[in-house]
């Protein structure tokens, strides 16, 4: 028993990929999934359609890897964070679809608690803002809105789970209700310093405890799957939210080390050790993984477009036709025209937490054209990544730090990636596996199982791919940076 199965269950789509003995990809199947969309700012998963493509890319790595189950020798799990699960006990039947960590219905209900002074106690016990973003509370508008779901959740008769629970329920044919503290930590219901679900909280978000599931380390027993789903009984032994098993994926196990994930957005995390950091920017305070009961914490920033600002030069203005083609457009653009683009399409996240305010374009001339719009757009990631680390390292100034690993789809342009290195002054890491996020959940799965190296071995395994140093003179960093300080101000109305 010598490969790991990793499930990514992500939120547009289903992976799982196979890893070999030296944490090598062996195979990868994927499949998407539907998104369902009731009303405006409502997103919805189907439960079946979930677990469906799941089980369907388990079976389908194993088989295009042709591969014997019985030489997996255990799963591990990463997953889209914070949607929101409730399930009959006894019949494994949803109650309702998942409601998506993208949802907004439960602004109202965010807006009230603030309003009555809640924040303050709910942010220095989880970590967390009061907002629709996190679980909390979405579990409680199910409560309130599905009918007979409080009556039959105060009889017991309910469960809870974030979607790695819903998972391990179906993998082990509702023999173990657990989740591991990271997932624990994005509920709005967890006390990250105590490490246990929040009385005062459930009460007050009228969540009955018994609904909630056992929370364990990332590398820990969650049962077996059932023996019918793939020939015989596979161990899970590794569970991680999705941006926490990149971070781990990343082996960035020394406080102040930094990982960014660049997708549709961009998920910044930064080990702060044993200590959980109050932040004064709105940044998150939440827990990067825990080993042996012991959590180690993290600041987390969420920049809401970065990949998604490419997908708008294709889609939207219909300027190039593949995200490939993007570098070399830039790499023609005017270097005597300063065009900005605040890709605030839905508002703009940490450290700015303003959901009202929308993009713009600054700089424009009657020469301006699709490669000077290409290079501000590529570059205003880069200005977001810079707003994100000034703010962390104002939060916390421990430890070690300077370089940032990367990993994601726009990892791949190096023209990105140098902007990126020039703009923080800082060296930029891309890592040969770009998988991190199924990598660090099949290294949870895999040291448990005994067949990956320990923590110490694995950080010595992470291999650099390439290295983007900072060549840019420290005047035209810092002129460019007070451009797009200019142009978010002006974006903000302030």
């Amino acid at each position: 028993m010598s490969h790991i199965l990793a499930i990514d269950q992500g939120t547009t789509s289903s992976r799982a990929i196979l890893f070999d003995p030296a944490m090598r990809v062996a195979a990868v199947a994927q499949e998407e999934f539907p998104q369902h969309f009731p009303a405006s700012g409502w997103v919805e998963h189907d439960p079946a359609e979930i677990w469906a493509s799941v089980a369907a890319t388990a079976r389908a790595v194993i088989a295009k890897a042709r591969l014997d189950a019985g030489r997996i020798a255990a799963i591990g799990i990463t997953n889209q964070r914070e949607t929101t699960l409730v399930w009959d006990r006894e019949s494994g039947e949803p109650i309702h679809r998942a409601i998506v960590w993208q949802d907004r219905r439960t602004s109202e209900i965010c807006a009230r608690l603030k309003a009555e002074g809640h924040e303050p106690m709910v942010a220095e016990r989880t970590g967390l803002l009061l907002d629709p973003y996190f679980s909390g509370t979405k579990l409680a508008w199910l409560l309130e809105t599905v009918e007979g779901a409080r009556a039959r959740a105060e009889a017991g008769r309910l469960l809870f789970g974030t979607v790695d629970t819903f998972l391990i329920w179906k993998l082990t044919g509702g023999r173990v209700h657990a989740t591991d503290a990271t997932n624990a930590a994005r509920t709005l219901l967890y006390n990250i310093r105590k490490g246990a679900w929040d009385e005062e909280i459930c009460r007050l978000l009228g969540v009955p405890m018994a609904m909630l599931p056992e929370v364990r380390d990332c590398a820990a027993d969650f049962g077996t799957t059932r023996a019918d789903l793939f020939g015989r009984e596979i161990p899970i032994l590794g569970v991680a939210g999705d941006q926490q098993a990149a971070t781990i994926g990343q082996a960035c196990f020394r406080p102040g080390m930094m990982k960014s994930t660049y997708g549709t957005g961009c998920f910044a995390l930064l080990n702060t050790g044993e200590t959980p950091v109050v932040s004064s920017n709105r940044l998150l305070t939440t827990i990067a993984y825990q080993f042996g009961g012991r959590p180690t914490y993290a600041l987390e920033g969420s920049i809401f477009i970065a990949g998604a600002v490419v997908q708008w030069l294709r889609d939207g203005l219909g300027i190039i036709r593949t995200a490939a083609e993007t570098q070399a457009l830039a790499e023609r653009a005017d270097p005597a025209q300063d065009v900005v683009l605040v890709p605030a399409f839905v508002g703009l996240g940490a450290p700015y937490w303003n959901a009202d305010c929308r993009g713009a374009v600054f700089g424009l001339t009657r020469n301006s054209g699709p490669a000077e719009l290409a290079r501000a757009a590529l570059e205003s990631v880069g200005y977001q990544t810079r707003d994100l680390m000034e703010a962390m390292r104002a939060d916390w100034t421990g430890g070690e730090g300077g370089v940032l690993r990367v990993d994601g789809g726009m990892t791949a342009s190096d023209w990105t990636m140098q902007f990126l290195a020039d703009i923080i002054g800082a060296p930029v890491d891309r890592p040969q596996v770009l998988e991190t996020t199924a990598l660090g959940a099949a290294w949870l799965a895999g040291s448990r199982a005994g067949v990956y190296p320990d923590m110490e071995g694995f950080a010595r395994a992470w291999a650099l791919d390439r290295r983007f140093e900072p060549g840019m003179a420290e005047a035209a960093r810092e002129a460019r940076h007070a451009r797009w300080k200019r142009a978010v101000a002006a974006t903000l109305g302030v």
